[in-house]
């Protein structure tokens, strides 16, 4: 039976929407629970190699909304995680849902730094960017359609003690993928679907753009840093003259005062633009979520087009059987001609044995065409409710951060507006 491709390349990409692969957005667990990571604690504690450590646990406050509505105040539930355990549970749900484009964490170790931001990973600023950041990823999975529904999400939010023990119970890490497999895959794959080789392309792209705009806001960052600075020489030196002035003292003075009120603005500046390198970073990992689920797609169509060769060969070997003719050269057909031919009986022995593993094949091959077209059907619905998304938010950040650096600019205007006063003054 000649092999089925998974999906035609020239198909259009599916229809469906996120909603029909499992709940509808209102029925998100983001809409009846309240989440929030809302603080982080320094801790030192014993690893399992039994040596001492310190790490940082984070908070994790849920409350129902339902009670809220109905005017009464649920009670906050609380809980502490380590970073190490949003890890495992990002693990898991990659392993459980490889056809989702699963939402990041956010980094581990501070990257695209600038010279005044520590790359410390217990900087308290760091670890507060850190705070906000897992809390967007409780978010992002507590509003996605199908990630939402997981029970073993929602025990992370509910159930401190015995919560590792009963992700390990669900095996998730049998179930994970060899790195020397999926590359293996990437390069024997003969029939991949163009739909994924280009997404795959894609964001790699995506990752490449982002991180060339990250190096060039840390760059610019370390000069408006050292531009604002430079603004307070000006206090001084206005400072001192004024000392030495009558009439012009008090204008030099209050000029004086307005450059380094300017010149200390650049770090409540610069703290904010963080939380926009912050958004830009989120899809720069986002990035690598996709190429997760592209990897997975050629995995799967490799192990589809592995087992229809093996099932074409098999049938070949079966009809040599049968016909007494070999069609190609074999090591068992020059045996056959130097030491005599098998018996009849030992023909249809492995005859029928070879007809029940051509049989077992052609259900082995039509159940992984099946799973492989219910793969690229939710993974489509996915990544186009992912595009939308991305889209949605970049749109936004991007227009913040312009919001941002005009406001920026206007209380430069208004600095050197002040100043021109002080001096009309004078």
């Amino acid at each position: 039976e000649p092999l089925i491709p998974m999906e035609s390349s020239e198909a259009e990409p599916s229809e469906s929407r996120p909603e029909e692969d499992g709940a509808a957005p209102g029925n998100c667990l983001a809409k009846k629970m309240e989440i929030t990571v809302s603080e982080a604690e320094k801790r030192t504690g014993r690893n399992a190699m039994n040596m001492q450590e310190t790490y940082t646990a984070y908070l994790i406050e849920t409350r129902a909304v339902e009670s809220q509505n109905e005017g009464q105040c649920s009670p906050v539930d609380s809980l502490w995680r380590r970073y190490s355990e949003f890890e495992l549970l990002r693990n898991y749900l990659l392993v459980t849902y490889p056809h989702i484009v699963v939402p990041p964490l956010p980094e581990k170790r501070a990257d695209f730094v600038w010279h005044k931001l520590s790359a410390d990973n217990m900087d308290p600023d760091f670890v507060e960017r850190r705070r906000i950041g897992l809390e967007n990823f409780l978010l992002r999975v507590a509003s996605h359609p199908v990630l939402c529904q997981d029970k073993i999400f929602y025990s992370f939010l509910t159930q401190e003690g015995g919560w590792k023990e009963m992700v390990n119970e669900t095996g998730f890490q049998l179930k994970a993928d060899s790195r020397l497999k999926a590359l293996n895959a990437t390069f024997r794959v003969k029939n991949p679907d163009k739909r994924f080789t280009e997404l795959k392309h894609y964001s790699d792209e995506l990752q490449s753009v982002i991180s060339h705009l990250l190096r060039v806001r840390a760059r610019v960052a370390d000069r408006l840093y050292g531009v604002y600075k430079v603004h307070g020489n000006y206090g001084r030196v206005f400072s001192e003259w004024s000392a030495i002035e009558k009439e012009m003292g008090d204008g030099l003075q209050s000029a004086g005062h307005h450059m380094d009120v300017y010149a200390a603005s650049i770090d409540d500046i610069l703290e904010e633009e963080e939380h926009y390198a912050d958004q830009l970073k989120e899809y720069l990992f986002y990035a690598e979520a996709l190429r997760a689920v592209c990897r997975k797609h050629e995995l799967m169509q490799y192990d589809l087009e592995m087992a229809a060769q093996d099932l074409t060969s098999k049938k070949q070997q079966c009809e040599e059987l049968a016909t007494g003719t070999m069609r190609t050269f074999s090591l068992k057909g020059m045996t056959s001609k130097l030491f005599g031919q098998e018996t009849p009986e030992q023909r249809e022995a492995k005859i029928k044995i070879l007809e029940e593993q051509i049989q077992e094949g052609e259900e082995q091959l039509k159940s992984k065409n099946l799973e492989g077209r219910d793969f690229v059907k939710s993974a489509w619905a996915d990544i186009e409710r992912f595009k939308e998304q991305k889209n949605r938010d970049l749109k936004e950040a991007l227009i913040s951060y312009a919001v941002m650096q005009i406001s920026m600019c206007k209380k430069g205007i208004q600095v050197w507006t002040n100043a021109k006063e002080c001096f009309s003054k004078m």
